[in-house]
């Protein structure tokens, strides 16, 4: 007798009942978005070296599983429809209906908190989620878990969006679909998949990171500890630390408000390094690897924030590695859209003052040069100070938008605020050529160009005076520098006076032409 498996829980696939022969990940279940001409692959499990089929809107695809029960095939997608249809999976006596299912843009959207971040912690969006009914916009929610190894599956569940479920949505990945949702007039699903907090290192493999002399040493530090880790004594010594703790906050709580003290954070239980979020690989393995082979357009990410710190790999290295280590998993040069961190902190009134916020940055557009198929969203201008989770994601999501429209739908705009192409010394000024200028560039507001910064032989910064010349190109000079060999843009963690843009209102880029 055949058996019909349909919707049985919400949130959660289809193909969990202990009496089907037909399992399949969380992320093909009802709701789901299927990427438009292509050769969506389809694969899960059913009883050994069963006959599985596939069909889908009159495609039909078949397979045979193999001594372990393991299938995977791919059925040719047609133009996009948003019409949802019924995706039928036949295994012996068994069938599997996976409802709703929608043809059309797929991407993937990772990297750490301002990713993970959510409609609802925007009280301003509060009207737009009120009215946010676009049923052919599409996202699975991704759990946030470890592994100690490559996971095939991660809970999770797709949904339309809606009032209902559009404030628990990615805000930067919410407003990057929207716009493609209404630009394209398509069905877009966008697979989020991440943690706040979290560098780099841990959504790439360890396979990858082993290649790179600066991150095998993080990779080889964590199999050693892994596999020197006690769990009792761990658990004894947090125990001993956590009675400490509650002692203390006890003895403060009962001091009088004025003389109680910040207390320390509160002790957390331990686990095996290859269990804790944030180690070299173990993000990749738990939230990463499920997902490698679904058949999509390309992936967006907002991250970088955990590696702008003193003695960090360099983040040129660490994300292109990231990149060719998915592309490589997936067998696909898919597209890869980045946001390039905010303006943060206390703003800087000197020149030449270091920092490790704005050398990520430059890091990130050094990316763009060499990895094929990458784009920046340039955000130095929606940053809160005191805030590095900023509220503006609109802008963000929407930028990353514009590289997915000229680079993957063949739409004419300009795809990025202002970034460096060139730079000649010119007397006794340095004259910078711009690409991505629009119609022209120009300042903001109309006021004279601020943070551009030059130095000479002695390495000593000055603040210079800029002024545009022609259509794309940036005269800078200062009379305390007669003979300037290099000059930084935007040079600071807030760059606060920056106000280069282009003639669609995009802020330039930091950047700098030295390598001190």
């Amino acid at each position: 007798m055949i058996r019909h498996l349909l919707c049985l829980v919400a949130g959660l696939i289809t193909s969990t009942s202990l009496y089907a022969e037909i399992q399949m990940p969380h992320f093909f279940s009802d709701h789901m978005v299927l990427q438009r001409e292509s050769e969506a692959a389809i694969w899960g499990q059913a009883a050994p070296r069963a006959d599985v089929s596939v069909s889908f809107d009159g495609q039909r695809s078949q397979t045979t599983a193999d001594a372990n029960g393991n299938w995977k095939l791919h059925l040719k997608m047609g133009p996009a429809n948003s019409n949802g249809s019924v995706l039928t999976v036949e295994a012996g006596n068994d069938r599997l209906e996976i409802q709703d299912v929608l043809v059309g843009e797929v991407w993937l959207a990772s990297g750490q908190s301002n990713m993970s971040f959510t409609m609802n912690r925007v009280p301003a969006y509060k009207s737009l989620m009120e009215q946010a009914n676009y049923p052919t916009l599409r996202m699975f929610n991704a759990a946030t878990t470890t592994a100690a190894e490559p996971q095939n599956d991660i809970a999770g569940s797709w949904t339309a969006c809606s009032p209902k479920t559009v404030p628990q949505y990615s805000a930067v990945a919410f407003f990057f679909a929207l716009k493609l949702n209404q630009d394209l007039e398509i069905p877009v699903g966008v697979i989020k998949t991440a943690w706040g907090g979290k560098p780099v290192e841990t959504f790439t493999s360890r396979e990858a990171l082993s290649t790179l002399p600066g991150t095998k040493r993080l990779v080889d530090a964590t199999l050693k500890a892994d596999a020197t880790f006690d769990q009792a004594k761990a658990d004894k010594q947090y125990k001993i630390r956590l009675e400490q703790w509650n002692a203390k906050a006890a003895a403060n709580k009962a001091l009088p408000a004025a003389e109680r003290k910040r207390m320390p954070r509160r002790p957390t239980a331990p686990k095996r390094p290859l269990l804790t979020e944030g180690r070299p690989g173990v993000l990749f393995d738990a939230m990463i690897h499920p997902f490698v082979g679904y058949t999509m357009r390309g992936a967006i990410w907002y991250q970088g924030e955990a590696n702008a710190k003193p003695g960090a790999v360099p983040y040129d290295q660490t994300l292109p590695l990231m990149i060719r280590d998915w592309r490589s998993r997936w067998d696909d040069d898919f597209s890869f859209y980045f946001v390039q961190l905010a303006n943060y902190r206390a703003p800087s009134t000197q020149p030449g003052t270091p920092d490790d916020w704005a050398l990520l940055q430059d890091r990130m557009r050094l990316i763009l040069d060499t990895t094929p198929k990458t784009g920046m969203a340039i955000i130095n201008d929606v940053g809160e100070a005191n805030d590095i989770h900023p509220k503006n994601k609109k802008d963000p999501g929407e930028r990353l938008a514009r590289w997915a429209l000229a680079k993957d739908y063949g739409r004419s705009l300009v795809i990025s605020g202002p970034l460096l192409k060139s730079s000649k010394v010119d007397g006794d000024s340095i004259l910078v050529t711009f690409d991505h200028v629009g119609t022209g560039l120009r300042s903001g507001e109309g006021k004279p160009l601020k943070r551009f910064e030059v130095a000479g032989k002695d390495k000593k910064w000055h603040w210079a005076t800029a002024t545009i010349v022609g259509k794309n190109s940036v005269q800078v000079q200062s009379p305390n520098v007669p003979h300037p060999v290099a000059v930084r843009y935007a040079w600071a963690s807030n760059p606060e006076g920056a106000n280069l843009e282009n003639s669609d209102d995009l802020p330039a880029s930091v950047f700098r032409t030295d390598n001190w």
